[in-house]
């Protein structure tokens, strides 16, 4: 949810009964801090940060968890180890992202509350294993002891229902309230993951770290180097630095990097956060009292 995930988002989610999220991935330490105090003043219900422990200035956005009194982190991109110890001691729930059942379990042994298991129809960062959410929550379920979390390709409350039948105890959503009218995300963005269809998305840079991209000129450029052999340094240089922002907060559709997930073929609509949650738990309803009926 990197450039789009802010406090106006997770402030709406929560506010309407899920769990919001602040994506801290994009946010210097002070913009960090601005956003959780945002989110407070716009809230009451509980709510959380997503944190990807790989990134730089990772002991300052800690500092600024403890200080600000966040009880929920969710965790990603890195070692569960770490900082989850140091998180709890605090008080703090942890959450950490998984591609497998083996980073599952290490989840777990690390101290871990819950994991998110996330299948790599998943837009953004995404496991080297490739594991379909359909084979992963029921893998990482049988794996731990903890309760998992599904993610990965779930837009609707139809496909809520099918994570909860492979055995989770919750969903996460991410590219769904991309295309919100809360979300940060340009409007190009969300635009252009409206009118997407099937096959618009492909996991790409596995060389580097393998994230799923909309298909446009950068994806096409990338293509094209991986095809002819480009080196891991090839790449970097290509890749560059805020190529994200460019795409998704800037609204750059075809130089940018635009990170979505497989679902975007299911949205057809830009809609408030609230009326998503809304929509969801309608479905996910309707769907336990008639089963057999199109989505």
């Amino acid at each position: 949810m990197i450039w789009a995930s802010g406090w106006r988002l997770a402030s709406a989610v929560s506010n309407a009964g899920g769990l919001g999220i602040i994506g801290a991935g994009s946010m210097y330490p002070e913009v960090f801090r601005e956003h959780i105090q945002k989110c407070k003043a716009a809230t009451t219900k509980p709510f959380g940060v997503n944190l990807p422990l790989l990134y730089p200035d990772i002991d300052k956005h800690i500092q600024v968890i403890v200080e600000e009194g966040v009880k929920i982190v969710f965790s990603s991109a890195g070692n569960p180890k770490t900082w989850t110890g140091k998180l709890k001691e605090k008080g703090i729930t942890v959450v950490h992202v998984v591609s497998s059942s083996k980073f599952a379990l290490k989840s777990e042994e690390a101290g871990c509350d819950a994991v998110v298991a996330e299948g790599f129809e998943a837009g953004g960062h995404n496991g080297r294993e490739e594991t379909t959410t359909m084979v992963l929550i029921p893998a990482v379920v049988n794996a731990v002891k903890i309760p998992v979390i599904a993610a990965g390709g779930i837009g609707n409350g139809r496909q809520m229902l099918a994570a909860m039948v492979l055995g989770a105890e919750g969903i996460q959503m991410g590219s769904r309230f991309v295309a919100s009218e809360e979300a940060s995300s340009h409007d190009n963005f969300k635009n252009a993951i409206i009118n997407s269809q099937e096959g618009d998305t492909q996991l790409s840079l596995k060389q580097l770290t393998p994230v799923r991209l909309m298909k446009n000129e950068f994806y096409k450029q990338v293509q094209a180097a991986e095809q002819r052999g480009a080196s891991v340094e090839e790449l970097q240089i290509l890749l560059g630095r805020a190529r994200a922002k460019k795409g998704m907060f800037e609204g750059n559709l075809a130089d940018g990097e635009l990170e979505i997930g497989q679902v975007s073929a299911l949205l057809d609509r830009i809609l408030p956060a609230g009326e998503i949650v809304k929509n969801v738990w309608n479905e996910f309803m309707d769907g336990l009292a008639n089963p057999i009926k199109k989505v």
